[in-house]
């Protein structure tokens, strides 16, 4: 809930949403890799197919979850899909080709029967408070004698002093075989005093567990909860995968997060999205950073990270060298923290995502950027940079970047002000190859009649295209009537066309004159090559 007292609501995601996930999952699993390598790699047909059928299965249980949290944002749903989504991708990707056997459905009954026995979950029931009573009856599968649960998720559900009690003695008889734990959202709407008590008994009951994965997300930790997770961070020498999201991690959290953790070397997935950290805390975290060579996907995305923090975040990822995804979006990094970032991104020769939105980074370090990342990350996929101040001097820069990126799938370049001379640019870096592009989000931009045009007709006959959004702009009714009829076969593709103001906010006297010329600078424009310079 913000300051006005308004919800944003995360769920349902958009249609386009889904289908980019149906996109994503079925590259996946038609990519070679190490498992693929062991049980084998689908045809094409068969990935598109399980793609459908596991975005479906994992939007049917998210929904049923969302429909029983009337008074949530949806973000427990969206976490939701996105882990049903990633179990079941890899349950097919075990299953290997289709077989008569396989052909009616995307998970074997061994796999299930598998995952049954080795994941105990509880985040799927009524958002509530747990009772002692409710907890001896929720957890009486963990008590059983010769199971053999490896993965516990008890997100979602808020547990008191009473029912923490019934579950630390429970959960300490699993110590030798737990390897995933998910904790996040489990004191919802407790006090502080009690729900610290109950971080407590938890982190001392799992605290000689050897975790691979730990969830700590939606708790509103602070420094104090992250204290008093204590026993179980300070016993965790081989995590894998470690999610603080949304947990009020303030300098001084961020300070002990660092301290208490003995060992991230092995550490892949780090995650701090949505956190008060500023640019002290985000000191802490570099220096985690520093210490997690393995590192492939970090996001520290909403933590109010300034030039400071930024530079240092940066230079810390220079021992990053297997990133494949980052996320910095929403912060306050300027242009000193982006060029800084230049000078570590041509290491990453795996990124395939990275979400640099929303930075202050101006002409000059968005050009500094793009012109490391076009030398560099050949397989990049998705490229985000909304909301950067970044004007038509750096278009060059950019589409010379984007030119040379044959693998996008999603460009997102809005609230900008590239205007038209920019978004013929993009326009063109676009036309040629870029079979794999879904989405291009150009809001937002000032963009008139002759950039839309160019836009759309850059992107019409892409295969698997998805969504074009250009609204926000500055484009008249003939404009929009001319990319309706470039899409008149495929006006889903289109998004809203609603919010364009013709005249536009710069509209003066010379106005219908630069109307007048719009064929011409287009014409100029297509003939323009895009210099790979270096």
């Amino acid at each position: 809930m913000d300051s006005a007292g308004f919800s944003v609501k995360l769920w349902p995601p958009s249609l386009s949403t889904r289908l980019m996930l149906v996109e994503r999952m079925t590259k996946n699993l038609v990519t070679p890799s190490i498992l693929s390598r062991k049980y084998g790699l689908l045809t094409k047909e068969d990935a598109e197919e399980d793609a459908k059928q596991i975005e479906a299965l994992a939007f049917d249980t998210a929904n049923q979850h969302f429909d029983k949290e009337t008074d949530g944002d949806g973000s427990s749903a969206v976490q939701l899909y996105a882990k049903e989504s990633s179990k079941l991708m890899l349950e097919v990707i075990k299953r290997g080709p289709r077989t008569k056997e396989s052909a009616e459905g995307i998970v074997p009954e061994k796999v299930k029967a598998s995952d049954e026995t080795t994941i105990f979950d509880i985040s799927k029931g009524r958002r509530d408070f747990v009772s002692a009573e409710e907890a001896s009856e929720l957890l009486k599968p963990l008590n059983e004698p010769g199971n053999s649960y490896k993965r516990i998720c008890f997100s979602n559900r808020s547990f008191g002093v009473d029912a923490a009690k019934i579950a630390g003695p429970i959960l300490s008889s699993l110590k030798d075989q737990l390897t995933e734990v998910d904790l996040s959202d489990f004191v919802a709407g407790r006090q502080e005093e009690e729900a610290l008590e109950v971080m407590e008994i938890f982190s001392s009951a799992l605290h000689a567990c050897d975790l691979r994965n730990l969830d700590l997300s939606n708790n509103a930790l602070g420094e104090k909860g992250v204290r008093a997770f204590g026993a179980l961070l300070k016993s965790q020498q081989n995590l894998e995968e470690l999610y603080l999201m949304n947990d009020g991690i303030s300098e001084e959290a961020a300070q002990a997060v660092c301290e208490l953790i003995p060992s991230t070397v092995k550490l892949r997935i780090l995650h701090f999205h949505n956190n008060m950290t500023g640019d002290e805390g985000a000191l802490a975290i570099s220096e985690l950073v520093k210490r997690s060579p393995a590192l492939e996907n970090f996001r520290c995305s909403s933590t109010r990270v300034g030039s400071e923090g930024g530079v240092a975040l940066s230079r810390a990822l220079g021992e990053c060298r297997n990133l494949k995804m980052l996320d910095l979006r929403d912060n306050m990094f300027g242009v000193e923290a982006g060029i800084a970032l230049s000078k570590v991104l041509s290491i990453f020769s795996g990124l395939t995502e990275i979400y640099i939105s929303y930075l202050n980074l101006e002409d000059e370090g968005s050009i500094a950027l793009a012109n490391v990342l076009k030398g560099s990350a050949p397989s990049l996929e998705v490229l985000e940079m909304d909301g950067n101040d970044i004007t038509a001097k750096a278009a060059p820069a950019l589409a010379a970047c984007i030119s040379a990126k044959q693998f996008l799938t999603t460009l997102k370049l809005a609230e900008n002000e590239l205007k038209d001379e920019g978004a013929i640019l993009i326009a063109k870096a676009l036309e040629d190859g870029h079979g794999q592009l879904t989405e291009l989000d150009m809001s937002t931009n000032a963009i008139r009649r002759a950039g839309a045009r160019c836009l759309a007709q850059a992107v019409v006959s892409k295969p698997g295209f998805k969504v074009l959004n250009i609204n926000g702009n500055f484009i008249s009714d003939e404009g929009i009537d001319d990319v309706k009829d470039i899409f008149k076969n495929l006006l889903h593709v289109l998004g809203p066309l609603d919010d364009n103001d013709p005249e536009g906010e710069d509209y003066d006297e010379e106005a219908d004159e630069r109307a007048d010329n719009e064929n011409d600078l287009e014409t100029k424009l297509k003939g323009l090559d895009i210099k790979q310079e270096e």
